[in-house]
């Protein structure tokens, strides 16, 4: 049997977005809601910064993409990135917080398309979306897709 701490590690324990053990690393905890999508919140700091005070957009790009590839992932699949586009709408200061949410827009087989945004928590405002084409590379057994929740 395998344990949640040797399942993480295998497959993303030091990533840069959701790695817990990454001391470098955002630590975003992704969530699946009640409708099915991904979600999760992030607060800037200044570790994180692009030009004076607005966090750098290759920041959001990331949180974007683990959004979307977390989809799937809490649901007991792998998958990896094949094509992504951001669009950029508003700068997130440092200090703010956003809400990382995706959503399936369409999968054949093992490939899919996911859309995700990123949007200011305390007033809704969009600062950033992006759509995702993935390839779902495996799949997690049930016994340890029943250790990530």
């Amino acid at each position: 049997m395998v344990n949640s701490m040797n399942l993480f590690e295998r497959n993303a324990n030091h990533c840069f977005v959701c790695g817990p053990r990454n001391a470098s690393g955002l630590r975003v905890r992704f969530t699946l809601n009640s409708e099915g999508n991904c979600q999760a919140n992030w607060t800037s700091t200044q570790d994180y910064m692009g030009y004076d005070g607005v966090t750098h957009g290759g920041i959001l790009f990331s949180l974007l993409d683990d959004v979307m590839a977390n989809l799937f992932f809490l649901q007991g699949e792998i998958c990896v990135t094949a094509k992504a586009e951001i669009r950029f709408r508003n700068p997130l200061q440092i200090g703010e917080s956003v809400r990382l949410q995706s959503k399936l827009v369409s999968r054949r087989r093992n490939l899919a398309v996911i859309e995700a945004s990123a949007t200011r928590e305390h007033d809704g405002l969009l600062i950033a979306s992006s759509t995702g084409h993935f390839m779902i590379t495996g799949k997690l057994t049930p016994d340890q897709l029943s250790q990530l929740h």
